[in-house]
Parts: structure tokens; sequence; C-alpha cells
């Protein structure tokens, strides 16, 4: 049997990215989001969020490309600018993943940063149900275990697993569509992740689904593109991972490759092809709060 969750990032990046995603949730197949507490529209994510109460929220984690919530001075490991009082993390991913592999992130640093953030957001009475991370950082292994640790301090009972299915990618997907082929390397590169990612989820009592589908996508997502991704889902709860939104002025004023590609996810998450294809393929949705048993 195959179970759907359709999680939308970003909520809280700006106030059109919060409409698209409640939009996409009541009027779509959106059952699940994750906001940045780092946000600049992170209050009126939290109003659109108490105002969709089936949607079910998690915390997208910042570690790189945005600025801590704690004082950089606390976490300076994380930050590319030590001496700047409004210290930021560092912007590349590739910058981030090297102090990640060789071990120069402080742990307990990171442990406090993931903390902070996920507090915020329960402190604004939102029930936080998973993580997830920007860029997918926890891909690394000391990332990772900094994210199980804050899950298990904020109880917080599940998070994303990051692995995508091969199975769910036809290298016919990739044609004409250059972009998308590092990607695809860099998914295939981490499959040996997996076993080890369910080996710790298990170990900590976290709630995961089976992997990811749409990351090797992200920004090039068509109707045809996206159904031929679901007909190859392998039995199993997989998340398809999205990124709804309007290209508005407040949009282009913020940090993000993805723009008019937000608004075709946004037409498609809410089309009624998409519906009827998945109900077609007997594949359900579910939300966070339906995949975590409850006691």
């Amino acid at each position: 049997m195959r179970r759907l969750i359709v999680n939308a990032d970003d909520l809280g990046l700006t106030a059109g990215v919060n409409r698209a995603i409640v939009e996409a949730h009541t009027f779509g197949v959106v059952t699940s989001a994750t906001l940045m507490a780092n946000g600049a529209a992170f209050d009126d994510a939290v109003e659109r969020a108490r105002s969709a109460p089936g949607l079910s929220v998690g915390c997208h984690v910042v570690l790189v490309d945005g600025a801590p919530l704690l004082d950089p001075g606390a976490v300076p490991s994380l930050v590319a600018n030590r001496s700047a009082k409004n210290g930021y993390f560092y912007s590349r991913l590739s910058a981030f993943a090297t102090r990640a592999v060789f071990g120069r992130l402080d742990q307990e640093q990171l442990v406090s940063e993931i903390v902070a953030q996920v507090r915020k957001i329960q402190a604004a009475g939102v029930e936080v149900m998973h993580l997830d991370t920007h860029k997918h950082t926890h891909i690394f292994p000391s990332i990772l275990a900094a994210l199980i640790k804050a899950a298990r301090i904020c109880g917080v009972p599940a998070i994303r697993n990051p692995v995508v299915p091969v199975s769910a990618i036809r290298l016919g997907q990739l044609s004409g569509k250059p972009g998308l082929w590092k990607r695809y390397g860099q998914v295939r590169m981490l499959r040996g992740f997996a076993p080890q990612f369910r080996r710790k989820m298990s170990r900590a009592g976290l709630a995961t689904p089976d992997g990811v589908v749409g990351v090797v996508e992200t920004g090039s997502f068509d109707g045809s593109l996206l159904r031929r991704m679901l007909e190859g889902l392998p039995d199993g709860t997989w998340e398809l991972v999205t990124h709804p939104g309007y290209d508005d002025a407040d949009l282009r004023s913020v940090r993000t490759r993805l723009l008019g590609s937000r608004e075709e996810e946004r037409r498609l998450l809410m089309s009624r092809e998409l519906t009827e294809f998945l109900g077609a393929q007997g594949i359900p949705l579910i939300s966070y709060r339906e995949l975590v048993p409850r006691l």
C-alpha cells in the first residue's frame, strides 16, 4: 500500500508563500507544512496556520542561508562572520557541508539553535509535529544527530526522511532538463545513507516516512513530471516536498531561486487533475499527525 504526505516547505518566508500554502491545503492536496521560525513572515504564518486546523505543522530548521535566532556570539561555529553582531549562517551549502563533514560545527551549538527555533513555534501556540531542514542539511550525520537530540528535548515525534527512492525517478523524466542531472547524481550517492537513517530513527523512537519525492524536481515541477514520479512510488509512506507560493515583490526581496516555479506548484497542487490522478492511483493522502502513533 502507498500513502502520501504532501508537505509545503518555507511557511513563514513571505506572506504570499503563507497564503499559497494555506490555499493549497484548503483547496488542494497539501496536508502538512514546515514553518521557518526565523522567517520574515513568521507572525502571519502562525495566524494562517491557526485558521487551518487540519494542516499539520512542523519546523523547517534553518542552519544555512539565513540568520540564527540565538545571538551569533552564542553559536560562533555556525555563523560565517563571527565578528558581526548580526552574524549570518553560511550562505553556500558547499561551505556548510565542508564544516559539517570535518566536524567544525559544535554539536551543543547546533542543538541549542535548533531547540530555539522549535521553541519559538511552540511558544506561539502551534503544535510541532515534525522537523525537517532547509536545503536538507540533516543528510549529514552530525546535523541529524543534533536534530534527533533537539526533537527529543522539545517533544517533537517525527523527522523527515531525506532519502529519495531511485525507483521513483526515471531517466526519461530528466530529458531536456540538464539542471536536474546534478541533483539526480547526488540522490543516487546518498542512497547508502538510508539504512543508517532508519536505524537512528528507530533507536530514538521517532517516526519517519520511508523517504521523500520531489527533491530532484524542485523548481521544475509540471503535471506530467509529477504524475510519472508518483506512478513509480513503491509501497510505503512517502513525503512529496513542495514549494508553493506567489511570485510577488516580497518573494523577490528574499534569497531564493524558486520564483515563478512556486506559482506553478501552487496551481498544480490545487488542480482537479492531480486530485483525480491520486484517486485513480489509489494513493491516500495523510499528514504527519496521522503518521505519528498516538497513545
